[in-house]
């Protein structure tokens, strides 16, 4: 069997492997995401491929959602030998501040395919609305 070596990204794994460090609940690593606004609704996907759903947690206190997961290595035989282990362990985490004008108490969670989906609405109180001018001329509109 041939196979092809790359010299430099064999270096780049290596300096990889003796720098990154697995994060940990005090020193949690950062997961990505996309925050995207559909209708009346904003929506917060964050990858986390192989995390288990029971091991997400969901927290939301005032206006600050905190996201945080953990990713276990799987368990092994004793007579496995690990050639290459690239997919990184430990905890990953991110905060975010809600704007005033969301619902945080309407939050719906979906977890798929690795991708935790959260939907958050818009607050009523922050959505348009028409406001009715009283006084001795009669009643006009204007919208806001």
């Amino acid at each position: 069997m041939l196979m092809r070596t790359d010299p430099f990204r064999e270096m780049d794994r290596i300096v990889q492997q003796l720098s990154a460090t697995a994060g940990t609940w005090s020193k949690p690593s950062v997961m990505p995401m996309d925050a995207y606004r559909e209708g009346d609704v904003y929506v917060i996907a964050f990858d986390l491929p192989g995390v288990s759903p029971e091991a997400v947690d969901i927290d939301v206190e005032r206006n600050m959602l905190t996201v945080k997961a953990e990713r276990r290595p799987v368990t092994q035989a004793d007579s496995v030998k690990m050639e290459l282990s690239e997919r990184p362990l430990g905890v990953f985490s991110r905060q975010i501040v809600l704007a005033d004008t969301l619902d945080t108490e309407r939050i719906e969670a979906d977890y798929e395919a690795g991708v935790l989906t959260l939907r958050i609405p818009i607050a009523e109180r922050a959505k348009p609305r028409k406001i009715s001018i009283g006084g001795e001329s009669g009643r006009k509109q204007i919208s806001s």
